[in-house]
């Protein structure tokens, strides 16, 4: 569902000034392959790909050409529930176990700086996703946001099953400020990573950025730089840091 860039460096604004140059590097990039350019709801590109790897393989290139090798890590949303049918996940056209499907984020994971990996089981499969956790845990990111719907009943679950290790938040998914503190709460002192999220359809309303901040998650997760419901959250957080 989502190809995400995640800059490494000291400041908010030296990782935001290295995602932008590598978006409109990006563009030029797919331009020159006669792809559309045109972004959708959350400010991404959708260009009709083949195959995930040649995503992949399109943002490193975006990377290398803005001279950031080895300064930016790679994360997915899978959302994997969407291509889950009975008792299989359907990728690339092709019918694959759980277990096959886990053999295969190892070798992307193997592949590319993939730190962060987003639903990459379907909601209700919790033993693949356990089984999972237990074998790259260690080495990445695991956020449940389908699994988890930011509720503190399907997050205890997850946190009794080590069913991943960070939670996906979404402030208007479960509905109140308080229980999504609670959230937040509980998955720190899980020792989880918790990731503030936009949604689709966002308004310039810049309430996340300083959610995220105010709670100290260290993640936020807002589109991409473009779109004004997009940028807007950025620029927030870029006031903050220039705040403190």
């Amino acid at each position: 569902q989502e190809f995400m860039i995640m800059p490494k460096a000291d400041t908010f604004a030296e990782r935001l000034r290295m995602g932008a140059e590598i978006f409109h590097i990006l563009k030029k990039i797919l331009q020159e392959r006669h792809h559309t350019t045109s972004v959708g709801d959350e400010g991404g590109f959708a260009p009709n790909l083949t195959t995930h790897e040649e995503a992949f393989d399109l943002l490193m290139k975006a990377i290398s050409e803005a001279g950031f090798d080895g300064k930016v890590d790679l994360a997915i949303d899978a959302a994997a529930s969407e291509f889950y049918k009975d008792g299989k996940y359907v990728v690339e056209g092709q019918e694959v176990t759980g277990d096959q499907l886990m053999d295969y984020y190892g070798r992307l994971i193997e592949k590319y700086p993939l730190v962060s990996v987003e639903d990459p089981f379907a909601e209700d499969d919790w033993e693949t996703w356990t089984k999972f956790t237990e074998k790259y845990g260690d080495k990445v990111q695991i956020v449940g946001d389908d699994l988890l719907v930011t509720n503190v009943e399907r997050l205890k679950k997850g946190i009794e099953q080590k069913a991943c290790n960070a939670i996906l938040i979404k402030l208007n998914q479960i509905g109140t400020v308080s229980e999504t503190i609670d959230a937040i709460k509980m998955a720190h002192e899980a020792g989880w990573k918790a990731v503030v999220s936009h949604r689709s359809g966002e308004t310039e309303d810049t309430t996340i950025a300083d959610f995220s901040v105010g709670l100290n998650t260290g993640q936020i997760k807002t589109g991409s730089l473009s779109r004004t419901d997009r940028v807007c959250k950025y620029n927030q957080l870029l006031r903050i840091e220039e705040a403190f």
